[in-house]
C-alpha cells in the first residue's frame, strides 16, 4: 500500500464517521461509541481486503455469496457504521442513511434481512451468535471448494456468552481454516468498563487454548498497521486453523468527547454535541 491509498481509505473512514454521528442524531438513538472505534476496520475490510463481486464498478449482491469474501456482524448494535461502509461502497444509496432507525425503513437498529437490505446477510442483535453463523457459511465454503474467505466481528463484551465459546471449540476442532474472527477490543460495554462489568481475563491465551491461531493489532485506529495486520492475517489462512484477530480499538475514536468511556456506547449526541463532533471529522465524500 501507497501513502496515497493509505490516506484515501482515511478520508473514507473520516466521512464514514461523520455519517455515524448524523445518523445517530437525527434519530435521538443508536450507538456512536463501537461505531467510531471500528470504522477503520470496516473501511479497511471493505474498501481493501475484501473480495467482493462487481460489475461495472459496482456491488453485486446475492445471500448465498458464492466465490467472494463474506462478512458478519455479530455486535449488531454497532450498525451505523456497517450501513455508512455499504452504502459508501455502494450497496444501496447514500441518502438512504437518512432513514436510520425510522419506522418500516431498511436500516432498522439493528440490521435485520426481511426488507432485503444489500449487504446484510443474517439479522443481529443478540450478542454471541454471530460467529455460529459465520463457521456456517465458512463450512459452506469448504464443502463447495469455494477457495473465499468469512470474516466475522465480535465485540470484547461479547465474549462474556456462551454460544461464542462454542463455536470457539467448534472451530479448531473441524479445522475451519477459511475464517478469520476479530474482537473489537475496546475495553467497554453499555453497564462500564469490561474488567467491571465481567473481565474477560487473557483472551489471546484462551482462544490460543482453544486451537485457534491468534494475532494482534494494537494500533486499530491506524490504518497502516490494521492493513498490515490483516495482510498477515490473510497469509495465515488454509492451514488448519481459524484466525483471532484481537484488535485494539478506542471506543467512540475520532470525536474527543466520546472516546474511552462506555457513556457514549448507547447514547445519542444533542445538536451542539453533534456540531462538535462534525468539527474534528473532515467532509470527504459528501455528507448525505
Amino acid at each position: 500500500m501507497t501513502k496515497m491509498e493509505i490516506e484515501q481509505l482515511e478520508k473514507v473512514a473520516s466521512q464514514v464517521r461523520r455519517d455515524i454521528v448524523r445518523m445517530v442524531h437525527g434519530c435521538q438513538s443508536g450507538h456512536p461509541g463501537g461505531s467510531l472505534g471500528c470504522a477503520d476496520l470496516l473501511v479497511a475490510l471493505y474498501f481493501k481486503q475484501m473480495k467482493l463481486k462487481e460489475e461495472d464498478g459496482k456491488p453485486v449482491f446475492d445471500m448465498d455469496g458464492k466465490n467472494e469474501d463474506m462478512f458478519f456482524l455479530s455486535n449488531g448494535h454497532i450498525s451505523p457504521v456497517w450501513y455508512s461502509v455499504l452504502a459508501r461502497k455502494g450497496y444501496f444509496p447514500v441518502p438512504e442513511m437518512a432513514t436510520f432507525r425510522k419506522l418500516n425503513t431498511r436500516l432498522q437498529g439493528h440490521p435485520t434481512t426481511h426488507e432485503h437490505l444489500e449487504g446484510i446477510r443474517i439479522a443481529s442483535g443478540s450478542l454471541g451468535q454471530g460467529m455460529s453463523v459465520a463457521l456456517g457459511a465458512a463450512k459452506a465454503k469448504k464443502l463447495n471448494n469455494d477457495p473465499s474467505t468469512v470474516y466475522v466481528l465480535m465485540g470484547d463484551g461479547e465474549q462474556q456468552e456462551g454460544q461464542v465459546w462454542e463455536a470457539a471449540m467448534f472451530a479448531p476442532h473441524h479445522k475451519v481454516d477459511n475464517l478469520i474472527a476479530f474482537i473489537d477490543l475496546n475495553g467497554q460495554q453499555i453497564d462500564g468498563p469490561t474488567v467491571e462489568v465481567m473481565n474477560n481475563l487473557d483472551l489471546v491465551k484462551k482462544y490460543e487454548a482453544f486451537g485457534w491461531e491468534v494475532l494482534t493489532i494494537e494500533e486499530g485506529n491506524d490504518m497502516a498497521a490494521l492493513l498490515k495486520g490483516l495482510y498477515e492475517a490473510k497469509s495465515r489462512l488454509g492451514h488448519g486453523r481459524p484466525i483471532m484477530v484481537m484488535v485494539h480499538t478506542g471506543m467512540g475514536f475520532g470525536v474527543d468527547f466520546m472516546m474511552g468511556t462506555h457513556k457514549w456506547h448507547g447514547t445519542a449526541p444533542n445538536d451542539d454535541q453533534l456540531a462538535a463532533a462534525l468539527g474534528q471529522l473532515e467532509e470527504t465524500m459528501g455528507d448525505y
